[in-house]
């Protein structure tokens, strides 16, 4: 009988690209093993795993983030609805061990695993553990933890320091050469969701960096598909050499021709340019929970390996400030370069699917 493994949760870029990271390792290893996310339809994880040889299946959690007071009881009334369908699906798959993510569907099904008996673990990418996580840490064998920050919300025996996992394609784009275009190659996304903050205040940057264009060649992943023409014929308009794109699906590539990064401080986000060693401006998402964004941004800053400006700071001209200087400080430029790979774990996938297989060994 060949491995069974479930995948619980998902949704954003920051749950699902892990945990993508952590299949792609199993797969490596035993080509047999049977992999299954479960997740939620409106998640990346409904439009990307059916063109996989991954299995699916979907279940409808409710969210109590961003919910009113009537929002919220409302979840709360429909969870024991997702706790039978979480059952309905370790009874469908029967797995040897279940692996929670993060994200809408990790808690019920990760949890009805450990209260089975079935080996079950969370993988925690953020500084400030998520509600979610912090309960499953009492019930789950083993905690996966990227920053030390975040060790204090469980208990210490089941905590494994094993950083975030990042994709095959993001350590190999760490492993090659630089792809090189013309001039100082900037790179802007806001994460698999696009950051409508980010890119309009880019777009006001450009006025205060007109006197460099001719040396400054940009990449922007804007989240929107309708908004491409805009954008495209803004910096047109500007003079700048420009790729416009809604979402960028070789995020290695565009890594390795990166001079600096601007961006969210998401987990992934954080993880990936940990892995590639890139500089960064980061501008934390002020409404992320319990303020992780934050916190991730600041373990990065306080080792040199990034800047932080608010999101209450972000202007264009500040913005346009911190990268003419960074583009004036090559030294800077690259000493930040080296802490940010210093802080990095590629072998993370590796380190998580080690520690698993041991609990399902015979």
């Amino acid at each position: 009988m060949g491995l069974k493994v479930i995948i619980a949760g998902g949704g954003t870029g920051g749950h699902f690209f892990p945990a993508v990271a952590v299949a792609e390792e199993i797969s490596f290893r035993n080509k047999d093993a049977a992999i299954t996310f479960v997740g939620t339809s409106r998640g990346l994880e409904g439009r990307v795993i059916p063109h996989t040889a991954w299995n699916l299946i979907t279940m409808e959690v409710p969210s109590l983030k961003g919910s009113g007071l009537i929002g919220k009881l409302r979840a709360f009334l429909n969870m024991p609805k997702a706790f039978l369908e979480a059952r309905r699906a370790l009874k469908k798959v029967k797995p040897h061990i279940v692996i929670g993510v993060g994200g809408y569907t990790a808690g019920p099904v990760t949890l009805m695993a450990a209260l089975t008996g079935i080996p079950s673990v969370a993988m925690e990418q953020n500084a400030i553990a998520g509600f979610t996580n912090r309960i499953l840490g009492h019930f789950v064998d083993k905690v996966f933890i990227t920053f030390q920050e975040s060790a204090k919300y469980f208990p210490k025996r089941k905590i494994i320091n094993s950083g975030n996992t990042v994709r095959k394609k993001i350590k190999d784009a760490a492993l090659g050469t630089s792809v090189k275009k013309k001039g100082f190659t900037l790179l802007i996304f806001g994460g698999s969701q696009g950051a409508k903050r980010i890119n309009e205040t880019f777009l006001s940057a450009l006025g205060y960096l007109e006197e460099a264009r001719e040396d400054i060649h940009i990449i922007h992943q804007i989240g929107r598909i309708e908004n491409m023409d805009r954008f495209s014929a803004a910096y047109k308009a500007k003079g700048f050499s420009a790729e416009v794109y809604h979402f960028i699906e070789d995020m290695g590539k565009a890594y390795s021709m990166a001079d600096l990064v601007i961006c969210r401080a998401g987990a992934t986000s954080v993880a990936e340019l940990t892995v590639v060693g890139k500089p960064a401006i980061f501008i934390p998402y002020p409404f992320a929970a319990d303020n992780h964004q934050d916190a991730n941004a600041k373990a990065l800053f306080d080792v040199g390996a990034c800047v932080i400006i608010k999101d209450k700071d972000l202007n264009g001209e500040a913005l346009a400030q911190e990268i003419r200087r960074l583009i004036d400080e090559p030294f800077a430029l690259s000493s930040m370069a080296v802490a940010m790979k210093r802080f990095g774990k590629p072998e993370a996938a590796k380190i998580i699917v080690d520690e698993c297989m041991k609990m399902v060994a015979p």
